[in-house]
């Protein structure tokens, strides 16, 4: 089991950045693969990207590859999504996702748990 607290987001103007955090409690966040999902208001759960638990190897999705990175701090249990270049379309509910799966998937359906979600709004 781990329980998962996402935070970072906010109100930021397009062209800015943000750095979005996934704390992890209840086991070693280096035991699970972790994607960051994000939901906007009448649309489905997009998968944004993902890191691996056997080899820290990123994947993203074509919307964000190049301005978003994802990285861990195993010693601190936390996962990070760096966001720059941030523009309207990213406004949405961003959630931190774990997986016992070795590598990442684009699936939310691979995933097991879920933070909170944190609000992210990108002004024009």
């Amino acid at each position: 089991q781990v329980q998962l607290v996402d935070s970072g987001g906010g109100v930021v103007q397009a062209g800015g950045s943000l750095r979005l955090s996934c704390a992890a409690s209840g086991r070693t966040f280096s035991s699970y693969t972790v994607g960051w999902f994000r939901q906007a208001p009448g649309k489905e759960r997009d998968f944004v990207a993902t890191i691996s638990r056997s080899t820290g190897e990123t994947y993203y999705d074509a919307s964000v590859k190049g301005r978003f990175t994802i990285s861990r701090d195993n010693a601190k249990n936390t996962v990070y999504l760096q966001m720059n270049s941030l523009k309207p379309e990213d406004t949405a509910v961003y959630y931190c996702a774990a997986s016992s799966r070795m590598y990442g998937s684009r699936s939310s359906n691979d995933y097991n748990y879920w933070g909170q979600g944190t609000q992210v709004t990108v002004s024009s």
